[in-house]
């Protein structure tokens, strides 16, 4: 498993992308995408949501389980990934690249936020 060295990671397992313009992309891991198994389904939050740091906001079903999201940051959606809603299993095939979840113009960011490395050590 390999966590891309530019992004910041969560304690629930999701990844926010370097802040362009006030607005960064959100994910889940490739970890979490292992351990939920083959996805099936996802729930996004819609354009204009408003999301808040650590609180659900989503959630992606696999063939195991039912999964909330949640928000690494707080903000407003603005994107959410319309291939994902069409072609679930993006999550597993590529959770860093095309399986990205949503678009989120930021208010506030937790400060526990971890690096790539100290990810890698949270998740084992």
């Amino acid at each position: 498993m390999s966590n891309p060295q530019q992004l910041r990671y969560s304690k629930e397992h999701e990844w926010l992308s370097a802040v362009e313009n006030g607005v960064a992309t959100v994910g889940i891991t490739e970890f979490a995408a292992n351990a939920l198994g083959d996805v099936v389904y996802a729930q996004l939050p819609a354009v204009g949501d408003t999301v808040t740091a650590g609180e659900t906001c989503g959630e992606l079903e696999s063939t195991k389980s039912v999964s909330d999201l949640y928000a690494p940051v707080t903000g407003e959606v603005v994107e959410a990934n319309q291939d994902v809603v069409d072609d679930p299993s993006l999550v597993n095939t590529a959770p860093f690249e095309g399986g990205w979840l949503f678009k989120v113009k930021i208010t506030d960011e937790p400060a526990d936020l971890m690096s790539a490395d100290e990810y890698t050590a949270f998740a084992g």
